[in-house]
């Protein structure tokens, strides 16, 4: 069947006191991150909402008007 020798050597890799984790603090860091990401995006949306732009055509050079002073013949 199963060898308790075989099991002990299981158990000790999943708790090995030498084993560095985040813990509690490296998940804390992480929701804060993910929190403040979420704020900036809603309050990114939200200020793209208060733009009003509305997309004029572009005039073309000789369409542009001209002084007439400049525009004289000799």
């Amino acid at each position: 069947m199963t060898d308790p020798a075989a099991l002990s050597h299981l158990t000790t890799l999943a708790f090995e006191k030498n084993k560095v984790t985040p813990g509690l603090l490296g998940f804390v860091v992480f929701a804060v991150l993910g929190a403040a990401t979420w704020l900036l995006l809603k309050n990114m949306n939200r200020q793209f909402g208060k733009v009003d732009f509305i997309e004029e055509p572009e005039q073309p050079d000789d369409a542009a008007p001209r002084n007439p002073e400049t525009t004289r013949s000799a």
